[in-house]
């Protein structure tokens, strides 16, 4: 019997037509088949794509990396300069806090010492060639470009980050290479977090399989299942919300950095990156920092307890904190440093030392680094510039004025003064409130641009952010030079009486009437002095005889004075103007003084240099405002009246503190105590009072002046600042003087002094209470007889 059906179909017999019959025939038969295979297949494609549009953003991302979102504040480039007093040895530490390597290898930017010379290779990123710097005696004796050997008088260093915001939240963020990771370090992240990391791509399988049991065992998370490579996908790019979607973004992220970065890169960054809890308002990443702020010390020189404390922390940075919860920390650096003698980084006998060892804290006050004061003024600054690009504020590189030596200077000088202050108010017996202390405004600023150097804003920003910079105060005496400087400048437009330096007031008494009012004021300890110049009346800072020159120049021409230096549009023209009875911050008066000694010119304080924004592109800033305010004459002679107030007023103490350098400045004395003060390349203004406005007790000689006088010492010592001022400008003619009369000093006149006066100006009249010409013998006097002898 012949069979009907088909014979079965050999590998011979599936030509092209056939198999595409049969995946036809199999996609009819079996639909749902089909629809898996295209679901796989557009599963697929989704994943390409996800991993395509991840693997980019993640590359640019990391291109910006470590700045990521955070606008950073650079500080100006430091300027070493030939005399500058400074080691080889303490410019080499300075050169390793600032980032650089001590070889090629280290870093992209690094030093070399050679000898008694030190090379500093800047690295691509810097617009600045390589350089030799040699010592001699601890000074800077020479530099030279070592790109064409030319030699230099100075030389500018990178600018350093001092700064971090994320929002409104100051922050601390490391930029720790992987060379300068001690082993102790690596040993402790490795045994606590991923003991694996050097072997697995991203994933530990058996920890996840591990972490899953325990859990599940325990009912309760008890051990994480997350790679370095994990925390830090977690920690750069995604919230805290445990969802399924985070955790597929998590490993996605995971494979892009393992396939993007170096194991090492990955550890350097995860190093840089994690959270270690918060300290004196600023939030800590990176174990750099942490170092500094628990320990005050560089991570390099971390011991193996310290660094198991840090590694310990990252786990639950709160609960861990050594300064809150010393006990917890301990307990958690002592799991760390169990598990580093489990997996063989120590031995039996390390790991009973370190596990017994206390924990030796030296938390570091951060803002002595971060200039928090001056950070909020250049924050504030830089959010008005860039208003209409608020959207690329997170990630730009705001670059600074602020000269880090002089924060440093500033810094310790107002830690020293103010112990001198509340010593003297104790020595006093001052009623002083339980808690109630003194504070301190300190502003230093570059004259000539208006730069501003360096702000301290209180005594501790951890306790207060109210930054005094900006407190408005009565400047008392600190104003006067604004009334002396509109005397001689209205003597040049022919408004009013001729008044010179040498011009002559009355100190003595007096009650002034204004409208309907009456004033009567008094001098410091009820001294009046007579007949004095406008030079003593300023130097020894009398009150009457200030007024009264206010008076004679108009009290309107001293508040337009003023309001063109920028000081307050509420002065008014009275005769309590002339003795600073209306208020200005300490910023506004450091302002006002760039007019004596810029020349006449004012400038308005700046705290910003430039702006990138994360494209690279510069960020709009305001143009920096000036203009002229004084005749160039005019504040010539207000600089040398001022000197007169360090050589012979209420300023001399500055001389018996120490500092030599030229310098003019004048004390101040209302509720509060100030001192405005400068060299020929920088200003500063120093502010002591109480919060509430009550009396200090210490007039500004004895609170404000030690302390300007502790910081100028240490600014003099950068050659920049230390310049004699320049001599006179043309159109100021030399006169000697009797300094009694303010006239022209005769032969007869026991005293002379050399003085400056506006060609025009000098007096003509010589002094007629030393050279009264003697009598003629010949001419007998009337009622005396020429035989009669003198009367006894």
């Amino acid at each position: 019997m012949t069979s009907t059906e088909n014979p079965p179909l050999t590998p011979e017999d599936f030509t092209p037509d056939l198999e595409t019959e049969v995946r036809r025939n199999f996609i009819r038969d079996h639909p749902a088949w089909s629809y898996v295979l295209l679901g796989l297949v557009l599963l697929l494609a989704v994943a390409c794509f996800a991993y395509i549009k991840f693997a980019r953003t993640i590359a640019a991302r990391l291109e910006r990396e470590p700045q990521g979102n955070v606008a950073v504040y650079y500080a100006a480039p430091r300027i070493l300069t030939i005399g500058e007093d400074t080691s080889l040895e303490a410019l080499a530490s300075e050169l390793r806090t600032a980032g650089y390597g001590d070889s090629p290898l280290s870093s992209a930017a690094y030093y070399l010492v050679t000898g008694q010379s030190l090379e500093i290779y800047p690295g691509p990123s810097y617009a600045a060639d390589a350089a030799r710097i040699t010592f001699q005696r601890n000074r800077v004796s020479g530099i030279v470009s070592l790109k064409n050997k030319s030699a230099l008088q100075e030389y500018a260093l990178q600018p350093r980050p001092f700064a971090n915001l994320q929002g409104q939240n100051l922050e601390r963020r490391g930029d720790l290479r992987y060379i300068d990771i001690p082993p102790n370090l690596i040993h402790a992240i490795l045994a606590a977090e991923d003991k694996h990391f050097f072997q697995h791509q991203g994933f530990d399988a058996a920890r996840i399989a591990k972490a899953i049991y325990v859990n599940w065992k325990s009912g309760k998370k008890e051990q994480g299942g997350s790679t370095l490579t994990m925390q830090l996908a977690r920690n750069l790019w995604l919230d805290r919300e445990k969802t399924w979607k985070r955790k597929s973004m998590e490993s996605l992220i995971t494979v892009v950095l393992e396939q993007k970065l170096s194991k090492r890169q990955i550890l350097e960054m995860y190093c840089n990156k994690i959270y270690l809890g918060r300290h004196a308002n600023y939030s800590i990443y990176g174990f750099a920092p942490a170092a500094r702020a628990y320990f005050d010390k560089d991570v390099r020189d971390l011991t193996l307890p310290e660094a198991a404390l840090l590694v310990g922390m990252a786990q639950r940075p709160t609960y861990f904190d050594p300064i809150r919860n010393p006990e917890h920390a301990i307990g958690r650096r002592n799991v760390v440093l169990n598990l580093m003698r489990q997996n063989g980084y120590i031995d039996e006998a390390e790991w009973q030392s370190a596990s017994g060892a206390p924990v030796a804290l030296k938390p570091r006050i951060l803002e002595t680094d971060g200039a928090p004061y001056f950070l909020t003024l250049a924050n504030d600054q830089a959010q008005s510039a860039l208003r209409e690009e608020s959207s690329e504020f997170a990630g730009a590189r705001i670059y600074t004025t602020l000269d880090q030596n002089l924060q440093t200077a500033a810094r310790e000088a107002v830690e020293q003064g103010m112990k001198t202050v509340l010593a003297e108010i104790k020595g006093q017996r001052k009623n002083q409130p339980s808690g109630a202390l003194p504070q301190v405004a300190l502003i230093a600023l570059d004259p000539h641009t208006g730069e501003v150097k360096a702000v301290i804003g209180g005594t501790n920003y951890a306790e207060s952010q109210l930054n005094h910079a900006l407190s408005k105060r009565q400047p008392g005496s600190v104003f006067k030079p604004f009334v002396y400087a509109a005397a001689l400048q209205g003597s040049l437009s022919g408004f009013q009486e001729e008044m010179t330096p040498s011009s002559t007031v009355d100190d003595v008494p007096t009650t002034f009437r204004f409208g309907n009012q009456r004033y009567t004021p008094g001098n410091f300890g009820q001294k009046f002095y007579g007949r004095v110049t406008l030079r003593e009346a300023l130097a020894h800072s009398m009150n009457v005889a200030t007024i009264k020159v206010a008076e004679k120049t108009g009290y309107n021409r001293v508040v337009t004075l003023a309001q063109n230096a920028g000081l307050s549009e509420d002065i008014r023209p009275t005769p309590a103007v002339a003795l600073g009875a209306y208020e200005a911050t300490p910023l506004e008066i450091a302002g006002a003084y760039t007019i004596f000694a810029n020349h006449g010119m004012y400038m308005k304080p700046t705290f910003l240099s430039s702006i990138q924004l994360p494209d690279k592109t510069q960020g709009a800033i305001p143009d920096r405002q000036s203009h002229s305010v004084l005749d160039p004459r005019v504040s010539f002679l207000m600089v040398d009246m001022l000197e007169e107030v360090v050589r012979s007023g209420t300023a001399a103490r500055v001389r018996s503190l120490g500092l030599t350098a030229p310098v003019a400045g004048k004390t101040g004395t209302s509720r509060d105590g100030w001192f405005a003060g400068f060299s020929s390349g920088l200003l500063c203004i120093v502010w002591v009072g109480y919060d509430d406005n009550r009396e200090l007790g210490l007039e500004g000689a004895k609170s404000a002046l030690p302390i300007w006088t502790e910081f100028m010492k240490r600014a003099v010592r950068y050659p920049q600042y230390a310049h004699a001022f320049t001599g006179p400008p043309a159109g100021i003619a030399t006169v000697n003087i009797d300094p009694t009369t303010g006239q022209l000093a005769g032969p007869n006149c026991p005293v002379t002094r050399k003085d400056y006066f506006i060609e025009g100006t000098e007096p003509a009249v010589e002094c007629v209470l030393h050279n009264v010409p003697p009598p003629d013998p010949a001419v007998e006097p009337e009622g005396t007889l020429a035989s009669e002898p003198p009367t006894p």
